[in-house]
């Protein structure tokens, strides 16, 4: 704050403070990028719509590709383990190959494991029981001793796959299950069909349908096994190891994996699920498409906003040539197209916004899908949104500098 003096007529001194100048120039300065803007209301809703459009793709992209992240992982996140086992040739848990399981019974003699267990998971057809259309499933055989899931709706129900052909069926699978999950929340059991056996839904829980699969049903190993009767017992597909409270699972990791032979893997939870999630996002098709896609909304988006913001610049040439003539520095022009750039950032940015949460409702409640919107992925689209604009306009700028007074003049 500076403070000049100012003579009175009667020769007194007066005090009268004055505001930074350059706060006072930015609050007093004419917003010509949003005057410019406006001017052409028909063009700032193309540039707007087209702005929403390509977040709404950049949205789409990223939520599906999280959706595929995580309910391709939801299974493997949820295990109650601490170290997990598998084949070499393991690819994703519906591919996971088969290990012998007397791996098991190597560990369990390795100081600070508390327990070792086989899973057994394979897809199957199953016959909706409300339509008597058939569908895949993932189908998991646990051990009924101890919770294989950290999902209190199975540990609660296990008892209740101790009769041979009783499953607990999840609710939240893709397709039309509303009287079949009434029934089994009533206390009642429902039977069906899988691979050409009878079988009876006893208990529900809730996980959710994958881009493999339609659902998931729980069940005994035992009767896992009553399905595949080429397959022995001894044929695992995953060992969920839990080592004892206090022990640090990076050392039992380390002399598990010392005893182990080739065609077998050990590594810690969230090493396995990070490398499930590697394997969809850099080897499937479908990682790869998502990540393609978002690059090229953002490709559309800056080829929108480039063609808008070019036509007006070029629109405004004579101004521009006017502002030169009196001596501003491309340096203001710049800031001009800039203000522009920013705003149509942000007025495209919310109805994107929008559009996309309608999108994952839909996407939701239609595909079974977990996707939902989350903070990183908003300020994610916004930053791109913001930079896609800037560079747009840094681009469509670039035309000021020949900007001649005396080709208008």
């Amino acid at each position: 704050m500076k403070l000049i003096l100012h003579e009175s007529p009667q020769n007194a001194t007066a005090v009268r403070p004055v505001k930074n100048s350059s706060w006072q120039a930015i609050v007093d300065r004419t917003p010509l990028g949003w005057l410019q803007l406006k001017k052409s209301k028909s063009r700032l809703l193309v540039a707007v719509a087209g702005i929403a459009f390509a977040d709404l793709l950049m949205f789409a992209q990223l939520g599906i590709q999280a959706a595929l992240f995580d309910s391709n992982t939801m299974l493997n996140r949820g295990m109650d383990a601490d170290i997990i086992i598998s084949s070499a040739q393991y690819r994703d848990l519906n591919l996971a190959n088969t290990l012998p399981r007397r791996r098991l019974y190597q560990i369990k003699d390795i100081p600070g494991v508390q327990s070792a267990e086989a899973l057994y998971v394979a897809t199957v057809v199953w016959k909706n029981p409300q339509t008597r259309r058939k569908t895949q499933l993932t189908l998991v055989g646990q051990s009924l001793d101890r919770p294989a899931f950290t999902f209190p709706e199975i540990n609660q129900n296990l008892d209740k796959l101790k009769q041979p052909d009783t499953f607990l069926f999840d609710r939240l699978s893709r397709g039309a299950y509303a009287d079949v999950v009434a029934q089994v929340a009533a206390g009642k059991s429902v039977k069906t069909e899988v691979q050409r056996r009878t079988i009876e839904v006893v208990g529900l829980f809730s996980l959710g349908a994958s881009f493999t699969t339609e659902g998931t049903l729980i069940t005994s190993p035992e009767t896992f096994l009553r399905f595949f009767p080429d397959r022995s017992p001894g044929q695992i597909s995953l060992g969920s190891i839990k080592v004892k409270p206090g022990v640090d699972p990076e050392r039992v990791l380390a002399k598990i994996q010392a005893i182990l032979p080739p065609d077998t893997i050990a590594s810690t939870k969230q090493q396995y699920v990070n490398d499930e999630e590697a394997y969809w996002q850099e080897t499937t098709p479908l990682g790869i498409v998502f990540t393609f896609g978002t690059v090229m909304s953002f490709i559309v988006g800056m080829v929108i906003v480039f063609q808008i913001l070019s036509t007006d610049v070029n629109e405004h040439m004579g101004e521009y040539a006017t502002f030169k003539a009196m001596g501003y520095r491309d340096r203001y022009l710049f800031l001009i197209v800039l203000e522009q750039s920013l705003i149509l950032a942000t007025l495209g940015f919310f109805p994107g916004l929008a559009l996309a949460l309608g999108q994952y409702t839909l996407i939701r409640n239609l595909g079974a899908l977990p996707i939902a919107m989350t903070v990183e992925r908003l300020v994610l689209i916004f930053s791109l949104t913001v930079v896609m604009c800037v560079v747009s306009g840094t681009v469509a700028t670039r035309r000021l500098k020949s900007a001649d007074p005396a080709d208008n003049f």
